[in-house]
């Protein structure tokens, strides 16, 4: 259990107490608490948070709401889901789980999450695949020789091959589905723990072109990284923090647990009425970030049409076309939401500090029945990874976490 000191670790004790008076207090709403909640010095969440993926919000921040507005067996939902953040913490903690996102990425890296399978059985699958039988030739597809030494791209290359294999013949189990989250997770990046040369961060995966400059610039060549030796290893980091009884508790979610692939506003019949105990999510910041350009290699090593889904991610580029957007979502979170269940919704600062988003969302949540519960604002320093993206604190981007809790009556 998270120790209101480790969640907040600068803030002072009656700034803890006040927050968790105002969630047992019915009668209290509409109250704004405006400080550094959390910073860069709280603990570590759990290892199986550790996958890299783009706009991704803290395990500590869903963990706050889920440990003090639900209990075991509850069902927690995410409609923006990204890596998995929300509906892992909540796996972990005992919650069934919802899951959706308009892209099939976060299916891919979530799902195997909820119910991770044995490193032992890890090790055993990836012994048993034969990683050299897919040779390189001109089929169409991106040329990937600025990124991997041959041989790696040949065992990549058969990896992928037998993954849609076992795809198609409907023969796709847990542990497949664990290699193929870790290989995708693991295309790209800048260390030697991924396939690829040095590139940009695993979140982003530039194009060929670049890479060839990346490449001239720090005068490298892709040497050769063995996959599935970089596979069983972030499989032991990833499930460094589980125990067996762990593995075996998130199991028996499985076969429960909800993941679809859409608009978070017609989710319609697959999620049930009054069924959700309580949302925690972080929807897309107007045109902040560009999901479907960053998720190209991605989209290629799960045969996945980039351009297709790069069609149906559209972005939003005024306010009041993503404020219906988010009107919208949370006419469908009502009508999810138990009577008495909450929404925690995480948005932030965009164009320069001047739009703050929990002033677009409160009415909107009103519009459609909710109540404002609180509103919690922790203001930040950002991370070395925004700072690559050439974002400045206080400049640009997003500056601070700023969460609408809704309640419904």
């Amino acid at each position: 259990m998270l120790m209101q000191s480790e969640l907040f670790p600068m803030a002072k004790k009656n700034v803890c107490d006040d927050i968790d008076k105002i969630l047992a207090d019915r009668n209290s709403l509409g109250v704004r608490i405006e400080r550094e909640l959390w910073t860069s010095r709280q603990r570590q969440g759990h290892s199986l948070h550790e996958v890299s993926y783009r706009a991704c919000f803290k395990s500590q921040l869903p963990q706050f709401f889920i440990q003090r507005l639900t209990k075991t067996g509850d069902r927690v939902y995410d409609p923006f889901s990204g890596r998995g953040t929300t509906v892992v913490e909540a796996a972990l903690m005992g919650r069934r789980v919802v899951a959706n996102d308009i892209n099939p990425i976060s299916a891919i890296f979530s799902k195997p999450r909820i119910s991770p399978p044995l490193l032992h059985d890890i090790a055993q699958r990836l012994d048993a695949i034969d990683v050299s039988t897919n040779p390189i030739t001109d089929d169409g597809d991106p040329d990937l020789s600025p990124f991997y030494h041959l041989d790696t791209e040949r065992e990549l290359r058969s990896l992928r091959e037998y993954l849609l294999h076992r795809r198609m013949d409907r023969t796709e189990d847990r542990v497949d589905r664990w290699l193929r989250m870790v290989a995708t997770n693991r295309l790209t990046g800048h260390s030697p723990g991924f396939f690829s040369i040095y590139t940009l961060p695993p979140n982003q995966a530039i194009t060929s072109e670049r890479q060839r400059g990346i490449n001239a610039r720090l005068a490298q060549i892709p040497p050769y990284r063995e996959i599935k030796g970089i596979i069983l290893k972030k499989s032991k980091q990833l499930l460094r923090d589980l125990s067996v009884i762990d593995s075996r508790q998130m199991a028996n979610l499985e076969e429960d647990a909800v993941f679809l692939t859409g608009r978070a506003q017609e989710t319609c019949d697959r999620i049930p009425s009054h069924s959700v105990a309580l949302t925690v999510t972080s929807p897309p910041f107007l045109d902040v970030v560009q999901y479907a350009e960053d998720n190209w290699l991605r989209c290629w090593f799960n045969h996945i049409d980039v351009n297709k889904i790069g069609m149906a991610m559209s972005t939003s580029r005024s306010v009041d076309i993503w404020a219906e957007d988010m009107r919208q979502t949370l006419q469908e979170l009502y009508r999810v939401t138990r009577v008495g269940g909450h929404v925690a919704f995480e948005v932030g600062e965009v164009r320069g500090g001047k739009i703050k988003l929990d002033e677009v969302i409160e009415p909107l949540g009103e519009s459609v029945g909710f109540v404002v519960k609180a509103v919690l604002i922790n203001a930040q320093t950002f991370t070395k990874t925004s700072n690559i993206w050439g974002v400045s604190n206080n400049r640009k981007g997003t500056n601070t976490n700023r969460i609408v809790l809704f309640r419904k009556e």
